[in-house]
């Protein structure tokens, strides 16, 4: 069961979308919307911490109507929703994202550079926009990447060839490289596919959460986060309160304080804010 107390206290929730706060057909259902405006007049703020792209997710919080900045690409990026504040961002050295280019031209990997708006790939990587799992994003195919080498937020790699995706993570960290972060996975839907995701240091959504506490000038115990999958595990690392959906991945179940009896299809986000509900 969870603290009575401790949710009585909550003052921000933020959600996974894929697989946590959207079902499969990528809703949010009406039950989980009302949900929020009534815990919303209550004083509650809400927010996403996404690997998606920040423009990817401005949809959902205007429907939902959201006003807290929102945590996008694993944490790399927090901004508002209007677009017209900054509160966090992590570009990766320049130096590093021509070496990224150069390991995927020499592996034959598929790659290509993330930022806030968009995800930029050239005609060589013209498959990128069916192998990504960036819901949502926007995709823009470019004669030459070396324009947007500058403020890339995340690099990311995709292909079959294992030992090749291995490779190149080892070439992005230390001691071949300083200050990055990756992320190496397998994908959730397409077996056999492989992806990296190589970021700055102090980018994660664990990370980003403690930052926009900061901004909020509140403390974690009056945050809760909701999450399903690996790359939640940073949020279920810290001291907020950490609530897992039915279907999460057992990592994510094994560190969370509450598991919902029901997934995403099945109302378990709703199944958590009913109790918050009750609790205010």
């Amino acid at each position: 069961m969870l603290d009575n107390f401790r949710l009585k206290n909550l003052s921000l929730i933020v959600f996974d979308l894929d697989g946590t706060l959207l079902n499969d057909k990528g809703e949010i259902t009406n039950n989980t919307k009302i949900l929020i405006t009534k815990l919303r007049e209550k004083g509650v703020r809400f927010s996403f911490a996404s690997g998606r792209l920040h423009s990817a997710l401005v949809k959902y919080a205007n429907e939902l109507n959201l006003a807290t900045p929102l945590i996008s690409l694993d944490g790399s990026l927090i901004k508002s929703i209007d677009n017209k504040q900054v509160v966090f961002e992590s570009p990766i050295p320049i130096r590093y994202v021509k070496k990224a280019v150069k390991l995927c031209e020499q592996t034959l990997s598929n790659y290509a550079l993330c930022h806030g708006d968009a995800i930029y790939y050239t005609d060589n990587n013209s498959i990128i926009p069916e192998l990504l799992e960036k819901y949502g994003a926007i995709y823009k195919e470019v004669h030459s990447l070396n324009e947007y080498l500058d403020n890339t937020l995340e690099i990311v790699v995709a292909g079959d060839q294992k030992s090749n995706i291995k490779f190149i993570e080892n070439k992005m960290t230390f001691p071949s490289s300083f200050g990055l972060t990756t992320s190496y996975y397998k994908s959730h839907i397409y077996g056999g596919l492989y992806y990296l995701e190589v970021r700055k240091n102090g980018s994660s959504k664990g990370d980003g959460l403690k930052k926009l506490c900061k901004h909020l000038g509140m403390t974690w115990k009056n945050a809760a986060v909701v999450g399903d999958w690996y790359n939640d595990r940073s949020l279920f690392e810290t001291k907020a309160l950490k609530i897992a959906m039915a279907n999460a991945v057992p990592e994510i179940i094994k560190k969370a304080d509450y598991v919902t009896k029901n997934d995403n299809n099945n109302e378990g986000v709703a199944e958590f804010l009913e109790q918050v509900l009750l609790a205010k």
